[in-house]
């Protein structure tokens, strides 16, 4: 007699999670890099890709996030 364990989520649902959060870290990694100190100025602290292609892509793995949190299954479904 086995009994079968009903977790919250499913394998799916991890997957899309760790695809998430790769996503967030991806965006972290991108908005990272050398900053200004007080001698000298680096420009390079405002190009496009620290202000606006990095937070798009953390924005969008934290709702990727969301998505997968609440991801139901077809067969979890018609079972409730």
């Amino acid at each position: 007699m086995e009994k079968k364990k009903d977790f919250a989520f499913s394998r799916m649902n991890f997957i899309l999670l760790a695809i998430g959060v790769v996503a967030v870290v991806l965006g972290f990694v991108l908005m990272s890099g050398a900053g200004s100190t007080e001698t000298e100025f680096n420009p390079e602290i405002f190009s496009s890709m620290r202000i606006k292609v990095a937070p798009a892509v953390c924005f969008l793995g934290f709702a990727f996030i969301g998505v997968a949190i609440m991801f139901r299954p077809k067969d979890k479904q018609e079972n409730s």
